[in-house]
Formats: structure tokens, C-alpha cells, sequence
């Protein structure tokens, strides 16, 4: 089973010049539908989001790729 939080902190460490600000809170409704709130270094946001939010639209691909191996839908939120 792939380890949501995990994944996503891995994904955004490789983006941002400041790792150790990031902070990854996840809920989990009864549906198995888990809501990842992401936040980042204020320095950060741009590099997370990307022009015209290309970047964050491909880290929610990614997500929703993995959770679908788990059979979970995945929403991310940045902050």
C-alpha cells in the first residue's frame, strides 16, 4: 500500500529549495477518500504551483495515479 503523505512530500522535496518547511496533513473521510492539505515555505509557492499551475496540475495526476493503485480517490490542496 502506497503511503500518500509519503509520496507527496517526496515529490515536492525534489521542487522546492526548502524541504524542511514542507508539511503534509492528511484526513481520511468514510468514503476512503483522503484530502491532502499540502504547505510549503512562502519562497516556495511559486516553484509548487508553476506557470499557469502546470506544475501542481501534474502533482495531482500523479497522486490521483498512485492512490488509484490503493482503490482511494486523492484530492490535494496547497496552502
Amino acid at each position: 500500500m502506497t503511503d500518500l503523505s509519503k509520496t507527496l512530500k517526496d515529490i515536492v522535496s525534489a521542487i522546492v529549495d526548502d524541504p524542511s518547511q514542507i508539511n503534509v496533513a492528511e484526513t481520511v473521510d468514510e468514503d476512503n477518500h483522503v484530502t491532502l492539505k499540502l504547505s510549503v515555505a512562502p519562497d516556495d509557492m511559486g516553484k509548487v504551483i508553476g506557470k499557469h499551475g502546470r506544475i501542481a496540475q501534474a502533482i495531482r495526476t500523479i497522486m490521483r495515479t498512485a492512490a488509484a493503485e490503493n482503490g482511494q480517490k486523492v484530492t490535494v490542496d496547497i496552502e
